[in-house]
């Protein structure tokens, strides 16, 4: 009898291959095409033809390429600078009459004439102006390039001489340089602009010890100026305010922009 053949020891069966991972730059590359495509659909939500080149868009395009990010919180937007402020005290205003004329012109109306068009003239030309009473709280302190008060004399007749225009600072100034400068600026360009006289004999200690002297800050420049005496000098007070306010301002931007003026007479130098 024959003997069977041993069985052939049987085979594992094979497992099948894993299925093949893409590579790690293949991935890296699809997460780039998809940004890309987020980033252009965000821009072209962004963009219209008004504000194309804008500094507006720039800022959006800015704040997509950072992450986390929201178009919700405003820029903050840089404010200027304050301009170079000039007060205008309009003499008696807010406190008493001031001189009255026989007829009823009264020296406050006539000031305040003129105060409100010397300020009109320099917010024109661009400065921060405060038209202040005689009295005013914020003389307190008050810091300015400039602070003049506008005042007039007498409606009574004196004498034939009592006629023309008076200019005075503060008898005491921490910068007597710059209370100089102011009032020959004021003296050389009323008297060029009205034609009238420099009437500088006159000058009375209401005019060098003026109240406001003590209350401004020392920082502010100022002066005391009397444009006429309201007798013989009524005319171009009343019928040109305007040509007596143009001769304030220009005194005043002759002061601001160190333009140059003649030498001024004082009391003391007749």
């Amino acid at each position: 009898m024959d003997t069977p053949a041993p069985a052939s020891p049987s085979l594992p069966t094979p497992e099948p291959a894993p299925a093949r991972r893409p590579s790690l730059s293949l991935w890296r590359a699809l997460q780039t095409v998809v940004s890309v495509g987020i980033l252009t659909a965000t821009l072209f939500t962004m963009w219209t033809p008004a504000n194309l080149f804008t500094s507006s868009l720039t800022q959006k395009m800015s704040l997509a390429l950072i992450p986390n990010q929201t178009l919700e919180a405003p820029l903050a937007t840089p404010t200027g600078l304050p301009n170079p402020r000039i007060g205008i005290v309009a003499g008696h205003w807010g406190n008493d009459s001031g001189a009255v004329c026989a007829d009823g012109l009264s020296e406050a109306d006539v000031n305040l004439k003129v105060a409100t068009l010397v300020k009109q003239s320099l917010l024109n030309e661009g400065f921060e102006v405060d038209l202040l009473e005689e009295f005013d709280k914020r003389l307190t302190q008050y810091q300015a390039l400039v602070l003049v008060s506008i005042h007039n004399d007498s409606c009574d007749y004196i004498n034939d001489e009592a006629t023309g225009f008076k200019v005075a600072a503060a008898l005491a100034s921490p910068y007597p340089e710059k209370s100089e400068k102011l009032t020959a600026c004021l003296v050389d360009r009323y008297q060029k602009i009205t034609g009238m006289v420099f009437h500088f004999n006159s000058i009375t200690p209401d005019m060098t010890q003026y109240h406001a002297y003590n209350e401004i800050h020392t920082d502010t420049t100022a002066a005391v100026i009397e444009t006429g005496f309201l007798n013989l000098d009524r005319q171009i007070l009343t019928e040109h305010p305007d040509v007596v306010a143009h001769g304030i301002s220009a005194g005043i931007l002759c002061y601001i922009h160190n333009e140059e003026v003649a030498s001024t007479p004082t009391p003391s130098q007749p």
